[in-house]
């Protein structure tokens, strides 16, 4: 009789064990390495940069890790890890053992194998049905996987506090150095915090963490000492890591969105990256960022808005006293690489901490006089004038509109009106009157529809005004339309993201470098001519005394009453384009002309020693 009971309860546990066994199979084991965590970002150069939001792990193979950190981990977690299968008999018993003589449930019987199984497939809620599966998941794991895959993958995915997922990250952020290099000190205290990870985290409880650190290396002399295990250390290493101070200073821990260039990358991304790949993580994100001139940029935009309100005549301009809060002028800015049509630097305010919305890609603003060199290239392309052409700066007569047009009498930013003129006069000393004469010669439709083919606007309407720039465009679109005079004809497809690379090395994105034939080159060369005059003794002359010393051509731009100052301009390698004005149109200062106040910033940049990593020679 009782042989048969023996046999039937045999049989119900080979049941149930075939049941949760055949239940286990149901999972997809080749998820397991399979972990989120954040994608990587590096500027041009292949230096790492900065990474995208999400856990704070970063995956490591097993031989990256410190074998005292692995040595602490059996120690702390399963010492007889190499010798069980995923569930340990001895183990469950050692630790039912110890609850009743210390009462509770102290200790539990969990190995490494299984509470990566838990860790890595949702198995249900603290239930026996669970620790059941959990078993069966645990035998099955290490049926196909090696003992150093089940460590590596357990050493990536546990939580360390302080949100630190993995092992690399974890000691990189409490000790400042890679998983590889870490001391058996060191090793023994992270360890110590798997349990408890957030109230034992030497960020929260410096004493509390030591206290376990000690418990792990009195674990792993213990074991060191059998005479059946390969020792962990030796006794003068013992008390050295005992002795051995750690005091981790938190970190800064990078911010994923510190910057307008990384808001505007995660933002590409996502138009080049299918979501699903994003959300995984474990991204290498190649851009064209030059960190050093997106540093460069983004102090200067600072510094100069800042010297700008200090200014008298602007505190006059907007009664600035008492300590008044005030709206903060604000600028925006856009560099792009000649040669690839990469973004090297975009700034799209004052402070990204204050405000996020990026001016520089999204504000519609009235480009005022940066319009003006499209207008003579196309008249140029068209053969209706020369740079010595004579033209009118006389007050424009209403004989001179179109048939049917409204009155419409521009003004030269100085009051005053001239005789006639070299063509060439009217760009460099940006006078408004023989502007729209050249337009009206060359003609609005030609003018609007080269206008539109550089993406300055979907529409541009067919009137005079145009040649002044009196409709909206974002700095990115004008300064984008700039590369075209740069290149001698070819607008550049603009982009952040050079290549993207998943965890396998597989390439999910590369940028292609599009160059889009849109202006004549001949009429190109023309125009960059008579724009490096702007620099040496127009509109821009003050260039030199800002420090300018490379060649260079560009204009200015000015918007009625003031209310918006640009500067675009290009050397042999770069584009670049700046904008200053109030986020709410209005006055920024009497005389508050681009060259005042955006051509500053855009000579910091130009000058500043990263933007020596592009070519910079003749332009013609």
């Amino acid at each position: 009789m009782l042989i048969k009971l023996g046999f039937a309860a045999l049989l119900l546990w080979v049941l149930v064990a075939l049941f949760y066994y055949l239940w286990a199979l149901t999972f997809d084991l080749s998820t397991i390495g399979q972990m989120p965590q954040r994608s990587s970002i590096y500027d041009r150069s292949g230096t790492f940069y900065s990474r995208t939001v999400g856990e704070n792990r970063l995956v490591v193979p097993y031989d990256k890790v410190s074998q005292n950190f692995v040595n602490a981990l059996i120690s702390r977690e399963d010492s007889r890890f190499y010798e069980h299968h995923g569930v340990d008999p001895i183990g469950i018993m050692r630790a039912i053992a110890r609850n009743l003589l210390l009462g509770g449930m102290k200790q539990g019987g969990s190995t490494i194998t299984q509470q990566l199984a838990r860790n890595a497939f949702p198995l249900g809620g603290r239930t026996f049905n669970r620790k059941f599966l959990e078993a069966a998941m645990a035998f099955r794991i290490e049926m196909e996987l090696s003992k150093e895959q089940i460590l590596e993958n357990y050493m990536n995915r546990i939580y360390f506090g302080s949100g630190l997922y993995g092992v690399e990250a974890a000691s990189q952020a409490y000790f400042g150095c890679p998983a590889s290099g870490m001391t058996l000190s060191q090793a023994a205290l992270l360890a110590g915090l798997i349990r408890s990870p957030n109230r034992l985290s030497p960020f929260n409880d410096l004493v509390a963490s030591l206290k376990q650190r000690d418990v792990v290396l009195s674990q792993m002399k213990e074991l060191s000492d059998r005479e059946d295990h390969t020792p962990f250390m030796t006794e003068a290493q013992y008390q050295q890591a005992l002795n051995e101070k750690i005091s981790p200073q938190p970190q800064k821990l990078i911010n994923p969105l510190n910057s307008w260039a990384i808001d505007a990358i995660l933002h590409e991304l996502e138009q080049v990256v299918a979501l699903d790949k994003i959300d995984t993580g474990g991204l290498r994100i190649d851009t064209s960022i030059d960190a050093g001139l997106q540093s460069a940029a983004e102090e200067s935009v600072s510094r100069r808005l800042a010297d700008v309100e200090a200014r008298p005549d602007f505190r006059q301009q907007h009664h600035m006293n008492n300590g008044e809060a005030q709206e903060q002028l604000q600028g925006a800015l856009v560099a792009i690489d000649n040669a690839t049509g990469g973004i090297t630097a975009i700034v799209g305010g004052r402070n990204f901490a204050e405000s996020k919305y990026n001016r520089a890609l999204v504000a519609m603003r009235q480009i005022g006089s940066s319009a003006k060199p499209f207008v003579y290239e196309e008249a140029f392309r068209r053969g209706v004038i020369t740079p010595d052409t004579p033209i009118s700066d006389a007050r424009l007569t209403q004989g001179e509109l179109p048939p049917r047009s409204p009155a419409y009498d521009p003004q030269n930013s100085d009051g005053t009106f001239g005789g006639e003129l070299p063509a060439r006069e009217g760009l460099i000393h940006s006078r408004n009157t023989m502007s729209v004469r050249v337009g009206l010669k060359t003609g609005l439709g030609d003018v609007a529809s080269t206008m539109e083919r550089l993406g300055l606007a979907d529409h541009v309407p067919h009137y005079p005004s145009i040649c002044l720039g009196s409709f909206e465009s974002t700095l990115r679109n004008v300064t984008v339309a700039y590369t075209a005079l740069a290149t001698g004809g070819s607008r550049l497809h603009p982009h952040l993201i050079e290549q993207v690379t998943d965890a396998d090395g597989t390439v999910l994105y590369r940028a292609t470098h599009g160059r889009i034939p849109t202006l004549d080159p001949t009429a190109t060369r023309t125009t960059t001519g008579v724009l490096t005059e702007v620099l040496t003794r127009g509109t821009a002359s003050n260039s030199a005394a800002l420090g300018l010393k490379k060649p260079a051509a560009g204009k200015t731009g000015t918007t009625d009453h003031f209310q918006d100052a640009w500067f675009l301009g290009y050397t042999q390698g770069l584009t670049c384009g700046v904008w200053v004005g109030f986020d709410h149109p209005k006055t920024i200062m009497r005389g508050g002309y681009g060259a005042e106040l955006a051509l500053p910033i855009w000579v910091d940049v130009m000058q500043s020693k990263p933007a020596d990593h592009f070519a910079s020679g003749p332009l013609l």
